[in-house]
């Protein structure tokens, strides 16, 4: 390595994983041309990585927020755009990044152009998913299996109930840095092919769960979901009182793939897919977007979730470029249910050229992997750079969406490292 070059994290090589850092290199040649390397290993092991090519200013300086990339994993000036386009090894992986205890770790380095791109210098980001104060406590408490985390101070804050589709702490660690007291809860607990119907009760159990809790002030809970657990979601909405204000991220306007019951009796009917409407792609991933049965044909009525029964409040979320189902078209269909209804108790927001998986902000797109309810990959769809930024602009509105409408008497709080 070079001892005149200098890689600079700013404002701390320590941050929370939804954090932008600054990118600075400095003491380079006038106008000298580097190659900006990431490199990251998710929870499962995969390796995830990332360059572009910059071109150093008169004075030896290249700032990411200001200088573009000439070339490599993406072009412009993307100040984070070394986070975003980090890209698995091996074809059609997810960035498994789920135990909140352990932060995502990005080394950062600067090579030489020419020849074997000699490095001139390194330095480690640590990008951690929960912070100084906030509590994590995995709950086992009747029949709930989930974790909750609370943050620092006596509070009141507001409750949110995070509904993932498969469990993972990520998001709810995150809200909870921000003032949150967050329960992570799993859609399916058990192998999909094992789930052959599902029930409310136990959702409701959770929402019951987090009004006890001491430090949650507001008057109801909030939900925030994506994918299968929109629609359990829509449902908590439409049938369990307690129920404020309800986050849909690229779901169905209709109850998926297997019966949904609450009180002992039958409540939804399943939508289920069509592997005759299946495209396969030379990827090797399929798109499955035409595939689930359409909730507005007639012998489908029985799945769509009644969303104006519901006395809270909604913020809708769809990428228009989501391939895993047209979760644009299945917003706009209960806009106009509810605008029917004479309802207005609801906000959307759209991103064209963004995929199914949308999370919180830095990570690395997901185009394609293997689907959890089926035994093949898919493709989520979704332009890398439209993608990052409109997870940026939807991790902020989600948290003024809850805020505005889980009004408790609390001074915010947020979690510094």
């Amino acid at each position: 390595m070079s001892s005149q070059v200098r890689l600079m994290l700013l404002p701390s090589a320590r941050c929370l994983f939804d954090e932008p850092v600054q990118v600075k290199v400095a003491g380079l040649r006038s106008r000298q041309v580097v190659t900006m390397r990431a490199r990251s290993t998710d929870d499962k092991g995969v390796v995830f990585s990332s360059s572009a090519t910059y071109k150093a200013d008169g004075s030896g300086e290249i700032h990411l927020d200001r200088d573009p990339s000439l070339g490599g994993s993406y072009v412009g000036v993307e100040p984070m755009g070394l986070l975003w386009s980090l890209k698995a090894d091996a074809l059609h992986r997810y960035f498994f990044k789920n135990n909140a205890l352990i932060p995502h770790v990005v080394n950062f380095s600067v090579h030489e152009e020419d020849g074997e791109g000699r490095m001139l210098a390194e330095v480690t980001n640590e990008r951690f998913l929960i912070g100084d104060g906030v509590s994590r406590l995995p709950i086992k408490e009747g029949n709930i299996r989930g974790v909750l985390f609370t943050p620092p101070g006596e509070g009141p804050f507001p409750g949110v109930l995070d509904l993932c589709t498969f469990m993972s702490e990520k998001r709810a660690c995150l809200l909870a840095n921000r003032g949150f007291v967050v329960l992570a809860l799993a859609v399916y607990t058990e192998k999909p092919d094992n789930v052959k119907e599902m029930h409310l009760d136990y959702f409701k159990e959770a929402v019951d769960f987090l009004q006890r809790q001491p430090k949650v002030g507001s008057k109801g809970v909030g939900i925030i979901s994506r994918s299968k657990g929109g629609d359990i979601a829509l449902s908590l909405a439409a049938f369990v009182p307690g129920v404020e204000a309800t986050v849909w991220i690229n779901g169905c306007s209709g109850n998926v793939a297997v019966p949904l019951y609450y009180k002992k009796r039958q409540i939804l009917s399943p939508l289920v897919i069509d592997s005759g409407k299946v495209i396969p792609t030379e990827s090797g991933a399929s798109i499955i977007k035409y595939a689930v049965q359409d909730p507005l044909a007639e012998e489908n009525k029985g799945a769509l979730v009644p969303i104006e029964e519901a006395k809270g409040r909604f913020l809708f979320v769809a990428s228009e470029d989501d391939l895993n189902w047209d979760s644009k078209g299945y917003m706009d269909e209960m806009v106009e249910r509810l605008k029917r209804h004479g309802k207005d108790n609801f906000e959307t927001v759209s991103y064209p050229a963004a995929g199914h998986i949308l999370e919180p902000p830095y990570g690395p797109h997901c185009p394609s992997a293997l689907h959890g309810l089926l035994s093949y990959p898919v493709v989520w769809g979704g332009e890398p750079k439209a993608h990052a930024a409109a997870e940026v602009h939807m991790w902020n509105k989600i948290q003024e969406f809850l805020r505005d409408h889980l009004r408790c008497d609390a001074t915010w709080n947020k979690a510094n490292l």
